[in-house]
Parts: C-alpha cells; structure tokens; sequence
C-alpha cells in the first residue's frame, strides 16, 4: 500500500511539474548554441592527461624533471657595491629528448642600461623621485646593471657559442645532450649591486646613514631555465615582476665577505669555526638546543661594535645546500642574529632571523616566534619542512623569499616605538615568505606563468599560520569579505586569475588575495576542513621536489575529495564573475485536504476528477483567495490522511522521529552575479532562536538566475538571512535579507565608500 500510493504521487508530482512549465502559446524556434551550463566538464580548459600529468592530477610512471648542481665562488665588495663570481655547473638531462642548446636566465639584465621593462610601463609622472632614478628616466645616466659575462667554457676550458636575448642566454652546444646524459661547463661573471631603495628591486643593498650597507643577494648568477614535459623550455623574459622557473639542484657556494660581516645563506654554513668568534660559535650550538625561546647567536651588543669600525680583512663563508631550486644569502656588518630550534617530528629545523639594530626591539620580540609558528602550521597542513633551517632578514620595504632564506620588511620608529599595524604587518610578511619556502620552493611551480599557484596557494596557508600565532591580531572572519571590494569592481581592469602575471591589472588582488579567498571558501563553506585538508595535503605531497602545473592542482583536489570542482574552477579563477545570491520573495503556505484548483487543472489533464486524485494533502498560500483563518490552527499530523498514513506504515520508534512542520515558506532566490555558489540560509524564529540550511552549489543546474525551495516550520519565521557570516563573498548584501533591511542614507554612503 505504502509504495503503490508513493508510486501514484510521484507520476503525478514529476508529470505535474511538466505540465506547469507548458504554456499554451507555441514556443518560439531558437537557435542552437553550446553547452553553456555552469557545472558543465572542464574538459576544453585543462591539458590532456598523459604518462607524465595523469588524470588524476598525480606525477605519471614517465614523469621526469632535470637536475641542475653548482658550485660557485663569490665574492663581495663593499667597498664599490660589486659582485664577483664563477660558476661551474653540471646539467643532468634526465628527459628522453635530445638538448640542442641550454637556456639560462640572466635576471640582473632587467636593470641593464638597454633594458626594455621600463619601456613597457606606462603613466604620467611620479610623485617624487631618487636622485637615481631621475638620472636614470631623464639625463641620460642609466644605473650600470646587468651581468657582464667574462667567459662561458666547457669543462675542458674550451669557449662555447652564445647569444644573449636580454634576460636569457642561449648557451649553443657542441653536440646535443643525449637522454641521461650530463654537461659540465663554466661562467664567470660580475655585476654591479643596485640600491634596493631606489628601484624597488628583490635584493640588492640597503645603504645607511654611517656608509653600512645591508646586503640581500638574489638572482646574482646565471641559472638554467627549466625545461620540462609540459612546454619544453621556460624561457619566457624577466619584466620584473612575474617570478621564476627553477630546477633542482645541490649548491656548493663559498662566499668572501669583509672580515666584521655576518651571512647566511641557504645551506648550511660548513665552516661556522672560521667564520664566528669562539663566543658566536658556542652560541650557535647551544641555539639548536633550545626549543622554547630564541637565544642571541651574534648579540646586539656585538653587532653595534662591529658597525663602529671597517675591518680591512676578508674571511669566506662556505655553505651547502642539497636539492633547492635556487640560492640567495645576507650579508652585513650591522646584523644581530638569533635562533631557536624547532621540533619537527623529532627532526631539529633551526629557526633563524637576522636584523640590524633598526629593527629592535620588534624583531627580537617576534621574528624567530614567526618562522617557528610558520614552519609547525604549514607542515601540519602539507609535509614536515625538510631543510635544516628557515632565515627571516630584516630589510626595509622588502618582502621577498627564497629557499631557507627570506627578507621581510617591518621596523620600529628611531625611538623603538611600534604601532599594531607595523607589527601587523610584520609578522605577516615574515609568515608569507618563510611559508614560501613550501610554496613554490618544494612545490616547484612555474611562477613565471601562474603567479597564483605560489602566491595565492602560499596566501592562503599563511591565513591559517597568522590566526594560530595571534588570533586576535589575525582573525579568520575577515575572509573571503576581504576580496568583496575587489570582485564588485571595475571589470574593464580585472583579467581571470588563469592569467601569466605580467598581464594582470590588480596585481595583488588577482594573485594573491582572490585566489586565497577562493580556497578559503573550498574549505570552510563548500568542501569542509575534514575533506579539503586531506586533499590539499595530497596535492602538496605528491608535487614536493617536483614541477605540477594548474591542472594537476584541480585534478587533485578533485581525486582525493570525491568531489566534483569544475564548477569552483572555471568561475572563480577562469573569469572574472563575481557572486551575488539574495532573496526574491517569500511566501507562507499551510496544509489543508481540500484539493486546490491547481490539484483541479491537473485532474482535468487526466481526464479524471479530483475524488478519483490519490488521497492527498495541498499547500495553499496565505495570500491566495482558497485559504481559509482556521488553517493557521491546524498541523499536518491534524489531518486523519497523513495521521493514518503514519500509524500505518511507520513504527512507534520511526514516529518519534519523525518532523511536525506547522508552516512552509515558499523561498525564491535570486542570482544577480555571474558566479554559482551555496546558498547559505539562516532562519530566525519568532521565538528568536535560529536555523541553518546550506544548500549546494547546484542548486543552480537547471536555472541559472533563481531556484525555489520549500522550507518545512514547526515555528513561524520572523527573519530569512542568506549568508549571515559573509562565507561566499557575496557583493552586494542589499538583498540577502527578508524582510528587506531599510536601508539609510548613511548606509548608502558607507557602502559606497567601502568599495570606492
């Protein structure tokens, strides 16, 4: 009985449903198009799978990645701001493909006198200008950068043919490296170090009032371009702004500094005897002990000595570095240094941070703290950090990183003083480098194409890292709102995030923030903790110390949740849609057993009459003329059709559980906005106490513009709230309320100066 009468209610409920969407005139003959539909397949958009990429975003059985060593001798001069050096290098071709040429990259030739990237920026004057700069843009004295070549040779001393094309060198080859093979060769080279302060650079120096300089060395020596099974070579040029391509390598670098100078560097230095005074070393080894507080290796008060004076000296670092994808140290007569050691799963990770005394007492209080926490929340989240050390440095307006090591901007005022926001700001950026050492130093993406698969996966982790150090400090209900502002913008200035870098207008909105916004959302709101973090982790697991692209990241994220994502990806990070979900209207509807003229037309398609309808219950609105005041009094369970439909085919134990709806609203939503996302719905009781319902993003399959839903009462709803916590980054929170919020003329102008 119980499954006949089911059976006839949903022949009737599905044919029913037919009919209402039928009009009695003719449909007008439309034009055929392409699937169109939101959670349509990402098919067209990712690469096809292969043996490398696989389909189910994991590195293939043929996946293989090159191998690039180096070992170097460096020498700084502080005298003339020179850097010295030469190279011999060791290419393992570990493809099957047979290598013509070697490309490398020659990023210090973006500051050469002919260099093209100030050519390609745009805009009426600045500001204010250094006097360098000046020179530079308008007499006709550039800054003498860029590489300058002595020599490239084989292992045999032999000269080798290149060309250089701005930022890349072809190295042309005597004959091709054959699969597995390896090719030795050599470079010697100088350049002239640039001002960081005045050209806004990644590294450089940092000059201060008493002639100290403070070094931050990076992209100081050719290194190869990487060249993989995606695309061949990554040879795309150095702007300036989009990051890099790197293989894997060991590093063997001795640097010669002047005596009174501290460094660090990636790698672990192999002679720390040599290059510390007896005290300095002690310290050093007592700081890999001490697990709770950070301890002075280089102490303030020695630091202040030492920039007193000029030792005439040199002494030389040696450092190495086992499978990194780059190199960069720091160097100065100015650095206090200090240290604490990290527990990693019974591994010792040293946390480092060096700084002059410009940056105390903010540095002392929080930076070695930072890279401990950063290093303990990212290695939760994705694999315990495998280097010796992390290094935070203490550079004015920097914030760049690199592996083990990174600099990072934030000082106090001249009397020591600090504001919450430079403290803020501080521990932030210390987070976002020292956590770039997982994305992309190990995760080795291609930051030259995809800028947000380092900066806006790293953005994203490092939310997590800053609300553990300091909740307060970093709340985590600001998020997703804080791209709100961006997304509701001027579309005209705004490119997909699936853009290569040096194309994009927002540079930080579109990289950084929306991207890590929009995995935020994946994991609080559609996916859940439980099933994004196991993901997640898959994700940087399997591409650690390897090269994934975009696709592997979407494909894994999908393949370790079960759960269907194109949708997430082709809107939030192929266009530039942005959400917007409110509430339409709402009708109140009550249960009679009275057939209904509806239930009447539908008879009358049949050719029956309603008593030959199945026994049946109808919902009649409040506001329609067949509703009736005594209604209002009576539940569903009142009726004796439902009563005995219950007693009949449930237990007493299924009754108990069983719901008592009084009233049903009738919800229609509305989407505005381009993008599909869940519906979020808070519902507020008479009573004041409160309901949620989330439902799922596709709920918006079959109607791109507004979906109705049911909703079953036992309380009669005083107030319908969509995304009551702001988890979507809903644009426009006007009609996400019912009833619909008055709206002042002061929270017209707040609004407006919100997203202006």
């Amino acid at each position: 009985m119980k499954k006949l009468i089911l059976g006839i209610l949903s022949i009737l409920f599905v044919t029913s449903s037919f009919y209402a969407q039928e009009t009695d005139k003719e449909k007008e003959v439309q034009k055929s198009h392409y699937n169109i539909n939101k959670f349509r397949q990402l098919k067209q958009e990712l690469p096809t799978p292969n043996k490398q990429h696989t389909a189910s975003g994991a590195p293939g059985y043929e996946y293989t990645q090159q191998q690039v060593d180096y070992k170097m001798d460096l020498v700084l001069d502080d005298e003339n701001q020179k850097l010295f050096g030469e190279e011999n290098i060791t290419y393992h071709n570990n493809s099957k493909d047979f290598l013509e040429y070697l490309w490398v990259q020659l990023d210090q030739n973006m500051r050469a006198p002919d260099s093209k990237t100030p050519d390609i920026k745009g805009g009426g004057p600045d500001v204010l200008y250094f006097p360098s700069k000046f020179t530079k843009q308008f007499m006709g004295k550039p800054f003498q950068g860029g590489f300058n070549i002595k020599y490239v040779k084989d292992a045999h001393g032999k000269d080798l043919d290149y060309m250089i094309n701005r930022t890349m060198m072809r190295i042309n080859l005597p004959q091709p490296i054959a699969p597995g093979g390896t090719f030795v060769f050599n470079i010697k080279w100088w350049y002239n170090i640039n001002d960081y302060l005045s050209d806004a650079g990644r590294s450089g120096y940092e000059a201060f009032p008493d002639g100290n300089k403070l070094y931050v060395i990076a992209q100081f020596f050719p290194r190869l371009a990487v060249y993989n099974n995606v695309e061949g070579w990554q040879n795309m040029q150095f702007w300036g702004r989009s990051e890099f391509a790197l293989e894997f390598g060991n590093y063997e670098v001795s640097i010669t500094t002047p005596k009174d100078h501290i460094l660090n560097g990636t790698g672990v230095i192999q002679n720390p005897k040599d290059v510390f005074t007896r005290k300095q070393y002690k310290r050093y080894l007592e700081a890999k002990k001490s697990f709770d507080k950070p301890v002075f290796i280089v102490t303030p008060e020695e630091a202040l000595e030492a920039e007193k004076g000029r030792a005439k000296g040199t002494k030389t670092w040696k450092l190495y570095a086992e499978n990194v994808r780059d190199f960069a140290f720091a160097s100065s007569r100015k650095f206090i240094w200090d240290a604490m050691a990290v527990d990693m799963n019974g591994k010792t990770v040293m946390a480092y941070s060096l700084y002059p005394k410009e940056g105390n007492p903010l540095w002392e209080e929080h930076s070695t703290r930072v890279v401990a926490n950063t290093l303990k929340i990212y290695s939760k989240h994705t694999f315990d950090y495998p280097y010796p050390h992390a290094t935070s440095v203490n550079a004015q307006r920097q914030g760049m990183e690199y592996p083990m090591i990174c600099w990072n901007f934030g000082r106090p005022n001249p009397n020591g003083k600090y504001s919450e926001r430079t403290k803020k700001g501080m521990i932030s950026v210390v987070t976002h480098e020292v956590g770039h050492n997982f994305f992309p130093m190990i995760v080795n993406s291609d930051e030259r194409q995809w800028t947000w698969m380092d900066e806006g996966i790293n953005s994203f982790v490092e939310i997590l890292a800053e609300n553990v150090y300091d909740s307060e400090l970093f709340p985590m209900s600001k998020y997703p709102k804080n791209v709100v502002g961006y997304m509701s913008g001027d579309q005209s200035k705004m490119a997909p995030i699936m853009s290569q870098g040096d194309n994009v207008f927002n540079f930080g909105a579109n990289a950084y923030a929306k991207p890590a916004a929009g995995l935020f959302i994946l994991r609080q709101t559609i996916m859940g903790p439980e099933l994004f973090d196991y993901a997640f982790k898959t994700y940087a697991r399997r591409w650690k110390f390897k090269h994934p692209t975009p696709a592997d990241f979407f494909r894994t994220m999908e393949d370790a949740s079960a759960m269907d994502l194109d949708w997430f990806w082709r809107g939030w990070f192929y266009t530039t849609g942005n959400n917007d979900i409110g509430i339409k209207e709402v009708k109140k509807y009550y249960v009679t057993d009275k057939p209904t003229k509806q239930a009447e037309k539908m008879a009358k398609r049949y050719g029956i009459t309603v008593d030959q309808l199945p026994p049946s219950l109808y919902l009649v609105s409040e506001n329609s003329d067949e509703f009736s005041s005594d209604l209002k009094n009576k539940k569903p369970e009142d009726f004796s059709i439902l009563k005995d439909y219950i007693e009949e085919n449930f237990s007493e134990e299924e009754q108990k559980t069983l719901k008592a709806p009084k009233y049903f609203y009738e919800l229609t939503f509305e989407k505005p906005g381009d993008l599909v996302m869940p519906i979020i719905v808070e519902f507020e009781y008479e009573d004041g106490t409160k309901e949620r319902k989330q439902y799922p993003a596709q709920i918006w399959r079959h109607n791109d513009r507004e979906v109705t839903k049911v909703f079953p009462a036992s309380k009669a709803i005083k107030k319908i709230t969509i995304d009551p916590d702001e988890q979507t980054a809903d644009v426009d929170l006007s009609n996400n309320s019912w009833p619909k919020n008055k709206e002042t003329k002061f929270d017209k102008f707040k609004k407006k100066q919100i997203k202006g």
